[in-house]
């Protein structure tokens, strides 16, 4: 008997390109990296398409704390050290997969197929009533090196996404293209008399460039991010047009108008009647990958669709486009509800 997995989707894409659809050689279990946003968990997905990412909770050595196993055939933990674990805060379930110690949570659903759904909290495996233990189990050991290689993902923009958390304060910084851009209270309006003032001064080598905000010197945490997200928005609108005006010829289109986003998980988007949307915290990151979401957003004036063709369109302008849409998906922009 078949049994479907479903898999969630990552950010845009309903198919990915060819080159990305070929399984990924298994990767060796490696100690938790060093810090690398909160991603929303994605919907469950049929089993064809590739998936989202992992969890937060990693406990690098040691043993796990004692779960209800039973019917559970899964491989036992041993006593000896694992590399790496996660454990779901809910977890009733325990299994041993690529040489990792996985707690998840298993929750039984009228449904037809098992799936898989990896999220900041961990792994979560729904599964029909009629599937046995030991089925669960038989599905989770053939994913075991995606499930083990989306839990690592997720960790690691979880880590990032707390190392990245901004301080809403006189002197601190958060990326501006990619670079860090420092905070400073203009309270006596010396540089910005009207609102904020970005103001590039190389004083050393590698130092950060600065906005100036024309607001007192006891001001709120949230009278500076509501200063800030006014300029990051106006500046996004002006890097948006610029590179819009730049692309939209290469690529024989036209778009009709452009709106800001806010999403928390979409970037971007077009609609056959030529409007596009752009997230304006892309601001955050380098001009290139901001280039590559304009270009994948004007290519869908002439490809509606993520197939093959598609992804030849947005070559056409960006050739680097596949390592960009890595870099964008390993790096989330700092979550600014979030910020202190």
């Amino acid at each position: 008997m078949r049994r479907l997995v479903q898999l969630a989707l990552d950010l845009w894409d309903r198919s990915e390109p060819e080159a990305a659809k070929a399984e990924p050689e298994k990767p060796a279990p490696a100690p938790a990296p060093a810090a690398l946003p909160p991603v929303a968990p994605a919907p469950l997905q049929p089993v064809k398409p590739m998936p989202p990412s992992a969890p937060r909770a990693v406990h690098p050595l040691g043993s796990p704390p004692s779960l209800s196993t039973e019917e559970s055939q899964a491989q036992p933990l041993s006593g000896s050290l694992l590399p790496q674990s996660f454990e779901h805060p809910a977890a009733n379930r325990t299994v041993l997969l690529a040489g990792t110690h996985v707690a998840y949570q298993l929750q039984r659903a009228k449904r037809r197929s098992i799936g898989f759904l990896v999220g900041e909290d961990g792994l979560v495996v729904r599964a029909p009533r009629w599937v046995t233990q030991s089925g669960i189990d038989e599905a989770l050991l053939e994913k075991s090196d995606w499930i083990v290689r989306k839990l690592g993902e997720m960790q690691r923009r979880h880590a990032h996404s707390l190392s990245a958390t901004i301080r809403w304060e006189d002197g601190a910084s958060l990326p501006f293209l990619g670079q860090p851009l420092q905070l400073v209270i203009d309270s006596e309006q010396r540089v910005a008399r009207a609102g904020a003032v970005w103001r590039v001064e190389q004083e050393l080598p590698g130092s950060p460039s600065r906005l100036y905000l024309a607001l007192p010197r006891h001001a709120t945490r949230e009278q500076i991010r509501d200063v800030v997200q006014a300029w990051f928005m106006r500046s996004a609108r002006q890097h948006f047009l610029a590179r819009l005006a730049h692309f939209a010829p290469l690529l024989r289109v036209q778009y009709t108008s452009l709106r800001l986003s806010s999403a928390e998980t979409r970037w971007g988007s077009a609609k056959s009647d030529g409007s596009i949307r752009l997230n304006w915290r892309l601001m955050h990151y380098t001009p290139a990958i901001i280039d590559y979401v304009v270009a994948h957003e004007l290519a869908h004036l002439r490809v509606m669709d993520h197939s093959p063709r598609f992804w030849d369109t947005v070559a056409e302008v960006v050739p680097d486009h596949r390592a960009l849409r890595q870099q964008l998906k390993e790096m989330p922009a700092p979550p600014w509800e979030q910020a202190l």
